[in-house]
């Protein structure tokens, strides 16, 4: 059996109270109070209690909050890790990131220099300036297994590497260098290289068909098309000059220690002496060649006497012999025949040093092949 609760009403004398002088610390009015969702309490409704979680809920209430912050403070970390990347990468295709190397790193083997190893004489110079104001232009590489490959800046890598034996200061132990971006194709790196030297008054004819020659047998293209591609920002009588001295050169075999030396109209002249006399030619390059240590003056002095000798040496008279002149019509133009007893000339607008030597020699030897056909029917 329940007990029933027993309610009692009690009056409270609300205007006794209101009328007291306040309360014993001096307040004026008693202090405000609140209430809360108490069960039995006569204003159980008047304002909700405050809620309460137990420790083990606070807990995993702490911990869940913190775990999403974590997250999404490392996606915020790893969205700002791909746009430095990217922008990394941007710059580097630009060639925009500089660092500083050791030019120990630096290698000078994947492109053949249009340098000449030879001492440089206006490299005191570039030093000089370097230790004055430091290197404004930083030198280009390309990232390898081995540390970097030159890709333009020969002259400066040389400066610091003797700066840095010659004062032994440790500051030019490493250099600026610009990384290009790696597994560029090697044609455009040497167009990068040649475009940079195009600017460079003191660059010879003789580097240039250096240069020419060299990227001919990595691209494996003939000489006259790396004279056109390298070149194609120069002028047509730059190239046309460039040409000769790289026939120059493969005609004396590879002899020239020094081709930088060469003057232009000389190299011109000799260029033309020797075309037209190979036998000289070989003569030449067994001179220079049985001279091992020649200097640049050595060497100079012997192409000098060849010239010399060709120019003395009287043009030999020709006895009046008869020809045979025929003209006919190509698609380059009117073409000129002149057989001579030994001799045949042909003359058409054509450069026909622009081909290989093996397909020269292909179509001479099929000419004859059908003037000996032609020869052996009329026999017959």
């Amino acid at each position: 059996m329940s007990k029933k609760r027993s309610i009692f009403e009690i009056d409270f004398d609300v205007e006794a109270d209101a009328s007291d002088d306040g309360f014993p610390a001096g307040n004026q009015a008693a202090p405000e109070t609140k209430s809360y969702n108490v069960q039995g309490h006569p204003l159980q409704n008047s304002e909700p209690a405050p809620v309460r979680r137990s420790p083990m809920a606070s807990a995993i209430a702490e911990t869940s909050e913190a775990a999403g912050d974590r997250a999404r403070a490392e996606a915020a970390i790893r969205a700002e890790n791909d746009a430095l990347a990217h922008e990394y990468v941007r710059l580097k295709k630009l060639g925009l990131i500089t660092d500083l190397i050791q030019t120990s790193d630096v290698h000078v083997t994947k492109l053949i220099r249009d340098r000449s190893m030879q001492a440089d004489p206006e490299l005191d110079e570039l030093k000089a300036s370097i230790q004055a104001v430091g290197l404004s232009n930083p030198i280009r590489v390309e990232q390898s297994d081995e540390g970097y490959e030159l890709i333009q800046g020969y002259r400066r890598l040389t400066a610091f590497r003797e700066l840095a034996e010659e004062t032994g200061d440790p500051r030019y132990t490493r250099i600026p260098a610009a990384l290009v971006p790696r597994g560029e194709p090697l044609d455009a790196l040497y167009r990068k290289m040649v475009d940079e030297n195009l600017v460079r008054k003191d660059l010879s004819f003789g580097e240039m068909a250096q240069l020419a020659m060299s990227y001919a047998e990595d691209i494996g293209v003939s000489v006259h098309d790396a004279v056109s591609t390298l070149y194609a920002s120069a002028a047509k009588q730059k190239r046309t000059y460039i040409r000769s001295f790289a026939r120059l050169l493969q005609n004396l075999g590879g002899a020239v220690r020094h081709p930088e030396a060469l003057p232009r109209a000389f190299g011109l002249e000799l260029d033309r002496a020797l075309d037209a006399d190979p036998v000289r030619a070989g003569e030449l390059a067994r001179r220079l060649q049985a001279i091992s240590d020649r200097t640049v003056l050595d060497e100079a002095r012997i192409l000098q006497v060849a010239l010399m000798a060709r120019r003395a040496k009287p043009a030999p008279s020709k006895p009046s012999v008869s020809k045979t002149t025929l003209r006919f019509e190509r698609p380059e133009g009117e073409a000129r025949l002149i057989a001579h007893d030994g001799k045949v000339e042909l003359r058409l607008e054509r450069d026909f040093s622009a081909l290989s030597k093996a397909r020269l020699q292909a179509a001479i030897e099929s000419f004859l092949d059908t003037l000996d056909e032609g020869e052996g029917e009329g026999r017959g």
